[in-house]
């Protein structure tokens, strides 16, 4: 019987998971080379057209953030800057598929290699759509994973995990891959369990798997003792998720009866069909960046999105960020290209500098607050000046606006607090009316660690009793100045840092749906 072969890498989306190891890595194919450039020009477009429908139709199938992915693979397939180059190259005598995957290859290496964690989680998306049509041009089809089987590789394509039936079991384990990327998130939003960043291992791995993606580790050839002790922990997983279920409908509340706000973190405003609105206390982040894609959104289509939202929430708070564009969301039109984008013009800083499109944002923000209980937050503070820039170019357009017989409503300002210069001097700040911690960039630059990158994820932990302090005199300064505090980035919703965030002063987190009840639970453990 083989040794049990132990491997470790970061987890991506909690759960365990049972089954047949099933390889991801592809397997090359055979590719009959054309009699002329004009039959391989041909092959080439018709594979693209192929996979473009391919595309279209699970686009019709999905939405909210799973349609956004694929919306940006099918912008990719349409832009000529993409698929010129190999159209070139067949002209000068290449074959269809060397043309392909060579145009493809040199377009990946420049996300892979990239310093932002965007762009490197895009690398998958580039990926797939290369692999795509070199299935289509070489008549391969992707062999079928059993039921229940864990997927392992170097990574695995969005449109693969969209059409996969989860429903059986499963999981996800990636040598490489990325806790910030696009499966993760659908991953983490499905409840699929994956882990990434295993690196290297040997070849030829087969059998069963036993993948413990709450700790972030696999076990292949598993001894009877081994299997024994992950299904003892699965069923631990399993009833304490269970039991979170029946928190889901109750308030927040800890151990020692202390009541803590709990709010959804939105990307889309599809997101809310799928919600109870009575298992939260609103929502505490309305991303608005799924607007800003292949074109600028005009103000009645950013104000319909809002007002749907806010009509949702009834009487709960809806906090809407202004489009925090740059540093790892470019946007075609609007952001600029530069050496260090995260440390550049992102965020209210773009905002400011781009003053035209900010006010058509303001306008069918202050045209929306009439439908319901809305907040606006501005990302990227770093000086109470930029602040205060926002915030006159808010009471500008109200002015204009009423001039004008529009029907509007200023919402109460506040900010975010990423940049460690606000979480240090946040007596700079007394005017906002609302802080909300955006707990992944402010971990990220005050530990100086992307929390997608294997090598130094163990750095980029909320937990560092750096980012605690400076958490925990945010909330001081809050309580002291009658200033409401929340916290929105993925802690909020991480079971493990909820007893931390609460001891340092919290009462208003924010998490994806699909943890609301794991986050209540945890905070019903609290003894505070």
């Amino acid at each position: 019987m083989p040794e049990p072969l132990r491997l470790k890498g970061i987890s991506a989306s909690a759960g365990y998971a049972e089954g047949p190891l099933f390889n991801l890595d592809p397997v090359v194919a055979r590719y009959n080379r054309k009699a002329t450039a004009a039959d391989e020009r041909l092959a080439l477009g018709t594979a693209i057209k192929a996979a473009t429908g391919r595309l279209a139709t699970l686009v019709a199938a999905t939405e909210g953030d799973a349609a956004e992915i694929l919306e940006f693979q099918l912008a990719m397939l349409e832009d000529d800057a993409l698929t010129g180059p190999a159209f070139a190259a067949i002209a000068v005598g290449q074959p269809a598929n060397t043309a392909w995957r060579q145009a493809l290859d040199a377009e990946i290496v420049g996300y892979e290699t990239s310093d932002q964690d965007y762009f490197r989680a895009r690398a998958a998306d580039m990926r797939d759509i290369r692999d795509q049509v070199l299935r289509t041009l070489t008549e391969e089809s992707e062999a079928a994973a059993p039921a229940g089987a864990i997927f392992y590789g170097e990574d695995i394509a969005p449109t693969r995990f969209l059409e996969t039936d989860w429903s059986s079991g499963g999981g996800i384990a990636l040598k490489a891959g990325s806790a910030a990327s696009h499966v993760a998130m659908l991953a983490r939003s499905r409840g699929v369990p994956m882990i990434v960043g295993l690196g290297a291992s040997p070849a030829h791995l087969a059998g069963v798997a036993l993948l413990d993606a709450e700790h972030g580790g696999i076990i292949l050839a598993p001894s009877r003792a081994e299997v024994e002790a992950f299904r003892r922990k699965s069923s631990s997983f399993a009833a304490r998720r269970d039991r979170a279920e029946t928190f889901l409908t109750r308030p927040a509340v800890t151990n020692a009866g202390t009541a803590v706000r709990v709010q959804v973190n939105i990307a889309d405003p599809s997101d809310v069909n799928s919600i109870d609105v009575s298992t939260c206390d609103g929502v505490g982040l309305m991303r608005t960046e799924f607007l800003f894609g292949k074109t600028l959104p005009d103000e009645e289509t950013q104000y319909r999105a809002y007002r749907k939202v806010l009509e949702w929430a009834e009487d709960r708070p809806v906090t809407i960020r202004t489009v925090d564009a740059g540093g790892d969301k470019p946007v075609p039109g609007f952001t600029v290209e530069e050496g260090n984008p995260f440390l550049g013009l992102r965020g209210i800083r773009l905002s400011l500098a781009r003053p035209e499109v900010f006010r058509v944002q303001i306008r069918a923000l202050l045209r929306a607050a009439i439908h319901g209980n809305l907040k606006v937050m501005f990302p990227m503070i770093a000086v109470v000046d930029e602040y205060q820039r926002a915030a006159a170019l808010f009471a500008e357009e109200k002015a204009a606006l009423a001039a004008r017989g529009v029907a509007q409503k200023m919402p109460p300002l506040g900010i975010m607090v990423e940049v460690p210069s606000v979480a240090i001097a946040p007596e700079a700040f007394a005017e906002v009316a609302f802080l909300s911690i955006g707990s992944n960039d402010l971990t990220q630059y005050v530990m100086a660690a992307a929390r997608d990158n294997a090598s130094v994820a163990h750095l980029n932990s909320i937990r560092h009793p750096a980012v605690l302090r400076l958490i925990a005199s945010v909330a001081a300064f809050g309580r002291a100045q009658k200033i409401p505090v929340s916290l929105c980035g993925d802690a909020g919703g991480d079971p493990a840092a909820i007893p931390a965030l609460i001891e340092a002063g919290l009462r208003d987190l924010s998490v994806v749906p699909a943890q609301l009840a794991m986050a209540k639970a945890a905070i019903a453990d609290v003894s505070i």
